[in-house]
């Protein structure tokens, strides 16, 4: 059997001293999360944190700086998460967009909110990379690269 982690992105966003969450339906009743999701094949890693902050929350977002690289294992499930969270700027928003399948809404809340909000995160991960971009972690987004070949 091979092994291979679940590669997920997300978008830390402050505004004015809060925080862009969405509220989501999971099989686990409702949950709290930055706008993330999984790469897609062929897809580069700011290309899908593009992707997923718009589906998720209607807001464009140019990422800037890349905040951390998360390794969380789930062991209830079996799964292992590599999470790349980015810190950028929100550029546009079409409050007419319809978010993605299982997003309640996109909401800014205050640090205060969401660690009252902790026992519904989707994972540790979410406190985690809003404390970390708080301590000010940015690293310069050329250190990733992405490649293709065709054989």
């Amino acid at each position: 059997m091979v092994w291979k982690p679940n590669v997920t992105v997300a978008s830390v966003l402050e505004r004015d001293g809060r925080f862009l969450l969405v509220e989501e339906n999971t099989e686990y009743g409702i949950c709290y999360n930055q706008p993330a999701g999984h790469l897609e094949c062929g897809e580069s890693l700011v290309d899908a944190v593009v992707r997923e902050t718009l589906e998720e929350t209607a807001h464009g977002f140019t990422p800037q700086y890349l905040v951390g690289i998360y390794n969380h294992r789930n062991e209830a499930r079996d799964v292992t998460y590599l999470r790349f969270a980015f810190g950028g700027e929100i550029v546009t928003h079409d409050p007419g967009r319809s978010l993605d399948e299982g997003i309640l809404a996109a909401h800014w809340l205050t640090l205060e909110e969401i660690r009252a909000l902790q026992t519904q995160h989707r994972s540790p991960l979410v406190l985690r990379c809003i404390e970390d971009w708080l301590a000010g972690w940015r690293y310069p987004l050329q250190l990733l690269s992405h490649s293709t070949c065709a054989g």
